[in-house]
């Protein structure tokens, strides 16, 4: 079953399809970054990207710290 997920950017809104189960888990990430009723400017797209991607960098580290971990255990 599939959900549509809204967001405005500079006046214009996108509205794409995805899968419930993922589409309830990102909307709830999107109300923590954008404004999800009304417009957000290309700024704000920009800051909540690099803020999730230095997430995803922290991520990566611990996962290879883990990996190394175990290899040498």
């Amino acid at each position: 079953m599939s959900k549509k997920v809204s967001l405005t950017i500079n006046g214009s809104r996108f509205d794409i399809e995805l899968d419930e189960a993922f589409a309830h888990y990102l909307i709830k990430q999107m109300q923590e970054d954008f404004n999800t009723d009304g417009n957000n400017d290309a700024k704000t797209l920009l800051y909540a990207y690099v803020r999730r991607n230095a997430e995803l960098f922290k991520q990566e580290v611990e996962m290879s710290k883990l990996l190394h971990k175990i290899e040498t255990s």
